[in-house]
């Protein structure tokens, strides 16, 4: 699989892209664990009257509310920038696998492996998303994108356990980036995923939305 180069629209990206979306929602939710945990922390020490208890457990809720808080800087560190996440993760073919009234479910061929320069591991990835532009709303549509690895276990170290394709059209409002995105993916994966978009129940089935082939 390879690596897709473009210039990513800051702001179309910042309405569009619904995994920079789930990140903010991340910020706002530690941002409210912490301030829930500092309330927390007073109440107790006034229902305890100021006691030793109430002194212990309101500084276990602050030490707690002090790492919510640094985990609203800490999150978008630790996912990157647009920029780079499209720079940084292989392009994937991606087809519209079911339109639903409120949603779209996105079924996309990946590579499990770590290491790129070894024989594919052919996986099947999901991921449910509201809306995306530069697309036609229909099951079959193709959308090139990139797939983006999340987490990897202790017993599979040399491959990925979840993988999220992350569309170019989210990036861009260029239909001809989006073009030479799709362009670029080997007609051959686009096929095998069509080959294979019957299996979106056993995605959805499995621990992180990933199967192999």
């Amino acid at each position: 699989m390879n690596n897709f180069t473009f210039d990513v629209d800051i702001e179309h990206n910042k309405k569009n892209n619904e995994l920079f979306k789930d990140t903010k929602r991340l910020q706002t939710s530690a941002g409210v664990y912490g301030l829930l945990q500092l309330i927390l922390a007073a109440a107790a020490l006034w229902w305890s009257n100021q006691a030793i208890w109430g002194w212990i457990l309101a500084i276990v809720l602050g030490i707690m509310a002090i790492i919510s808080f640094a985990m609203i800087n800490i999150i978008p560190k630790k996912v990157g920038t647009p920029e780079n996440i499209y720079r940084q993760y292989p392009l994937v073919p991606a087809i519209i696998a079911q339109v639903n009234p409120r949603d779209l479910v996105l079924l996309a061929l990946v590579n499990k492996n770590i290491d790129p320069d070894l024989s594919p591991q052919w996986a099947l990835a999901a991921r449910n998303i509201t809306r995306i532009n530069g697309h036609e709303r229909i099951e079959g549509e193709e959308i090139p994108s990139v797939g983006v690895s999340g987490r990897r276990s202790l017993n599979t170290k040399d491959q990925w356990d979840e993988i999220t394709p992350m569309p170019i059209a989210w990036a861009t409002p260029s239909s001809e980036v989006i073009a030479d995105a799709h362009a670029a993916i080997p007609q051959e994966q686009w096929e095998l995923l069509k080959q294979n978009k019957g299996r979106l129940d056993e995605v959805f089935s499995s621990p992180h939305n990933l199967i192999d082939l």
